[in-house]
């Protein structure tokens, strides 16, 4: 595949990775991390080092994706800031961990644990598997100790955290809203504690392509930036338009074909 064709393949991946992370309050990172693995397998990138070179790029992503969400979001008031400051500092220590966790995977059984966890998030878009509004938002050292959960999990799988924090707020009795604009806001910092240490557990890997940083690709990462950021302004505004449950129905079924192709 030609420089030119694999640019153009990254501007497209970040206009849809945008468009969902401002729609969805997912970040992107579960259609990036995939697409950024089969694009890698067409540039002949070692497997040993692809899945993790995807993962990390993902989150350098998420930090430009998730600035454009979070102003989006701010504006209409849909950022519980009250909510994100407790639990700022357990989402980086727990997206640092996760970061070094996945380094010491190897490259296919990072992929078949992504490739399980994409395929239990679409069964639990399809079907609808929410958490029901059951109890208050919990105090400091409660969202401490879940945001540091979160963002473990996050950083493995190379996402914003927003699969797993909207649902929890939604329990915490947090209207979908906000919980999608405050799941914005906890992506930051899990995408640059994580960004960090990929950076930094990759650094002068020798199976590593050109113009890598660590475990970050820069070319994917500026093709994706180029317009994700853009693309997410208006996931955002959808957010507050539509009611998106048949879009999230064919979103999972699009996420259930890529976890199995990536378990067979």
């Amino acid at each position: 595949m030609s420089i030119a064709l694999m640019f153009a393949v990254y501007l497209a991946l970040g206009s849809v990775a945008g468009v969902l992370a401002g729609l969805f309050g997912i970040g992107g990172g579960l259609v990036i991390v995939p697409i950024l693995i089969l694009a890698f397998d067409f540039q002949g990138i070692s497997p040993a080092i692809a899945t993790h070179l995807a993962v990390g790029t993902s989150l350098a992503t998420i930090v430009f994706t998730s600035i454009s969400s979070i102003r989006s979001h701010h504006v209409r008031q849909g950022v519980r800031w009250e909510i994100f400051r407790p639990m700022v500092t357990g989402i980086v220590i727990g997206a640092a961990l996760g970061a070094w966790t996945a380094s010491l995977m190897a490259g296919e059984f990072l992929q078949t644990v992504i490739g399980v966890f994409v395929m239990l998030v679409a069964l639990k878009m399809f079907l609808e598997l929410n958490p029901k509004p059951g109890r208050a938002v919990p105090g400091k050292i409660g969202l401490g100790a879940a945001g540091t959960g979160i963002g473990w999990a996050s950083a493995i799988f190379g996402i914003g955290g927003g699969t797993l924090t909207v649902p929890f707020l939604n329990w915490c009795n947090v209207r979908m809203q906000q919980a999608v604009g405050t799941s914005a806001a906890c992506g930051l910092p899990i995408a640059l504690a994580g960004a960090t240490v990929n950076g930094l557990t990759g650094w002068q890997n020798p199976a590593l392509p050109d113009y890598s940083l660590g475990f970050i690709y820069l070319p994917a990462l500026l093709g994706i930036v180029l317009t994700s950021v853009v693309m997410a302004r208006y996931g955002a505004e959808l957010a507050h338009r539509l009611d998106a449950r048949w879009l999230k129905r064919f979103f999972a079924l699009l996420l259930l074909v890529v976890g199995i192709r990536f378990l067979i």
